[in-house]
Formats: C-alpha cells, structure tokens, sequence
C-alpha cells in the first residue's frame, strides 16, 4: 500500500524562536495518524514577508503558515503576492491579532484559514491538513468577527486601512515620530513616511494631529 506524500510547509515568522517552536510541535504532532491523516514537514522556513515571497516560489508548499506583523512586508502584503503568484498549495494565518481588520486583511488577500498562536496543537495540525486539502478553517473568535463585520459593514471608522497601515495610526496616536514608529515596527524611515501620508488621505485629513483625533474619537485601542 502506497504511503501519502508528507504536507510540505513553510514557516513564516521573524521570530527564531516561534519557528524552532512551530517545527518542533508539527515534527512531533504531524506524523501520519492511525485514522490516515497525512504526516507533515516542514522544509522551509522565512523571517519575513519578502523571504516569505522567495521561499514560496523556491519550494512550492502545500502550505504556508503566515504570521501577519513582521518587518517591511507584512504577512497580508506576502500573502497576496503568494496567492497571485500561485506559489503555495494554501496559507493558513497564524498570529496574535484578532480584530476585524486583520482577520478581514487576510481573508481578502486570499488566506484560507485564520488561527491565533494560543492554537491547540492538535487542532493547528488539523488545520493545516485541512488547508492541504482546500478546506477553511477560522478560528472561532475570527469567525465572530467576520460575522460582525458582516453583519455591520460600516461599523469601523478604520475599515479602509490596512493592518500595517492600523499600526502606524496607532503610534501616531500615541504621539510617537516617524524614526520611533520605524523603530517599534523595523521598518525604514522611507517605508513610514509612505504609510503616513497613506494613513492621512485614506482618512480625509491634513496632517498628524488630526489622524490622532480621529483615532481618539473612534475608539482606537492602543495595542489591540
């Protein structure tokens, strides 16, 4: 009896540890199950979403396992670009964000699943082979927010923005200049300036201080 090939997988996160993490528990938890699941193996890994690019097109996985905050291109800017290049089977989100703009991010730019990183191992397993196989998985809190947002379409004042362009307003909220906010985010000083004047005219107004009071009038949760 033939023996299924492993779900390949590539591990996008800018933190060492996360990955050695991830590979450690998919290594131990992704062997091939009694009830015929296929065995899971990780052959590439990436720290950021333009390696996340190069490792998708020089390995072809079935599936890659996305964090969404990570220096200059972000993990929904590196999903999008994989999914148009038809470069990974599958990518499945992994990350700590739960709000509505990021889950919605996500899905837009092609995502087919949403996790966050408290995951059971068995059940990021399970995704993952869901995702091999084309099935959705969202987490049940993702799922909620999707439905309210459904539900509500106008009902974030920072719908337009994407997550990237989310935390740049955050920190402009908080008073923080250009070279702290490329600081807080490892992002060049260029690469700021071009999110706050997309973060400016995106929200109709003229400069600095009055992104700041838009965000303090809507409710901009710092850190959320």
């Amino acid at each position: 009896m033939s023996v299924a090939k492993p779900i390949t997988v590539l591990l996008v996160d800018d933190h060492q540890v996360v990955r050695e993490g991830m590979r450690m528990i998919l290594g131990e938890a992704g062997r091939a199950s009694a009830e015929g699941g296929r065995a899971i193996e990780v052959t590439c890994e990436a720290a950021n979403g333009e390696e996340a690019v190069r490792e998708a097109a020089r390995c072809r996985p079935d599936v890659v396992l996305m964090d969404l905050q990570m220096p200059e291109v972000d993990g929904v800017q590196a999903t999008r670009r994989i999914v148009d290049a038809r470069t990974a089977g599958a990518i499945l989100v992994l990350t700590t964000f739960e709000d509505d703009v990021h889950v919605r991010a996500a899905v837009q730019a092609g995502a087919i699943g949403y996790l966050l990183k408290d995951v059971l191992k068995e059940d990021l397993v399970r995704a993952i082979r869901d995702a091999a196989r084309g099935t959705p998985t969202l987490d049940p809190r993702a799922q909620r927010t999707l439905m309210r947002t459904v539900a509500s379409p106008e009902q974030s004042p920072f719908a337009g923005l994407t997550p990237r362009e989310l935390d740049v307003l955050r920190l402009i909220a908080r008073g923080e200049s250009n070279k702290r906010i490329a600081a807080e985010l490892n992002l060049s000083l260029g690469t700021v300036k071009g999110y706050v004047s997309a973060v400016l005219e995106k929200l109709g107004v003229a400069d600095r201080t009055g992104a700041a009071l838009f965000a303090t009038k809507h409710g901009l949760e710092d850190g959320a």
